[in-house]
């Protein structure tokens, strides 16, 4: 077995057919991003199979009606094997299957917090289909109220969870700033280490604003 062929999960191996048998379907409407899904291949193989009509009521054997992009970018990478199911289907049922394959990947959504919070789980973001400039622009998305509840006004200096904040924001007047997942440990360690030392958080920004005209003035001199 190749190292392509290798690709392909145990559970698909008796479905691998050779990939120069097959053909892209004659009219498919869909453009596809090539290198997000040759990346997908090269880092988690294939986990499902592409779908192929026979053609015997066609007349175009073996043609793609599901995977067109999946199959182009396996031969890129210069696979020579890939799993496929079939289908034996007329015309109109082909048109059908393509058309419904496309539309219903461009009618579903995502709970963008549950995946912010899966991809920032991740330990990097290989063969996911987003980078970090995607990242970004998807917790830039993510809705965040205009105006924060100061819920600890009627308690100030206790350490009160705000569950209507959401993560990777700081906020300050009609000032909201995006911070990365670093940042925001790197903020909590501060701000846990300030309330077990004083049992307070009362004075919180004042300290982490004196800390920083600590280091600038040490920054000048």
């Amino acid at each position: 077995m190749s190292d392509n062929a290798a690709r392909i999960p145990a559970s698909l191996a008796d479905l691998a057919v050779p990939i120069g048998t097959l053909t892209p379907y004659h009219r498919n409407p869909r453009t596809g991003d090539l290198d997000s899904i040759a990346e997908s291949l090269r880092i988690n193989g294939q986990y499902r199979a592409i779908v192929v009509n026979r053609g015997t009521l066609t007349g175009r054997p073996d043609e793609i009606l599901a995977g067109n992009h999946t199959y182009a970018a396996a031969l890129h990478l210069g696979w020579d094997k890939i799993a496929v199911t079939y289908v034996d289907v007329d015309d109109e049922a082909a048109a059908r299957i393509v058309i419904v394959d496309n539309r219903t990947s461009d009618l579903a959504g995502y709970d963008t917090a549950l995946l912010a919070d899966i991809l920032a789980e991740l330990p990097d973001l290989d063969g996911t289909g987003y980078d970090q400039d995607a990242l970004d622009e998807l917790l830039d998305s993510m809705d965040v109220p205009s105006v924060l509840p100061a819920e600890t006004a009627d308690a100030e200096g206790e350490k009160v969870a705000d569950e209507h904040l959401t993560w990777g924001y700081v906020q300050w007047g009609t000032t909201r700033v995006q911070i990365s997942g670093e940042e925001v440990d790197r903020l909590t360690a501060v701000h846990t280490a300030f309330y077990e030392q004083r049992g307070t958080d009362a004075g919180f920004g004042h300290y982490l604003l004196d800390a920083h005209d600590d280091q600038k003035e040490q920054d000048v001199a």
